[in-house]
């Protein structure tokens, strides 16, 4: 439980930065009109109340038994980018007004704040657990 707590943290955290300063303006510039004026919360929460589960479920548990902290940031990206990358081309296949730069954007921010956000995790349980 205090694995998952700390990395929902350093998720939160990272993320909330990059939402503010970089995908919100890129995804205004691209979907403008159809962008709501502020997120919904609770949608939001549950996606990361699931997907942080997810990523220390899948990866984060099994890297601090084995005390891999590098192995957790591997996994963690490829989680990432197979979990942005599907929302990002699927989104690219089927919405006319998606582009590239949202894909690239968010795909690769996805790959590297899950891996970052895994390692984090595990690299701090290992130094408060030793």
């Amino acid at each position: 439980m205090i694995l998952y707590l700390v990395t929902t943290v350093i998720f939160l955290a990272i993320d909330l930065g990059m939402l503010t300063l970089v995908m919100k303006p890129l995804f205004t510039r691209h979907l403008g009109a159809v962008m709501r004026d502020s997120p919904m919360m609770a949608p939001a929460g549950i996606f990361y109340l699931a997907y942080v589960a997810g990523l220390v479920f899948l990866v984060s548990a099994p890297a601090l038994r084995e005390a891999a902290p590098g192995r957790a940031a591997l996994h963690g990206a490829v989680i990432g980018a197979m979990a942005y990358g599907t929302y990002e081309f699927t989104s690219m296949t089927i919405m006319k007004d998606w582009s590239w730069a949202m894909v690239a954007t968010d795909t690769l921010w996805g790959t590297v704040l899950t891996g970052f956000a895994a390692w984090a995790g595990v690299t701090l349980m290992m130094r408060f657990q030793a």
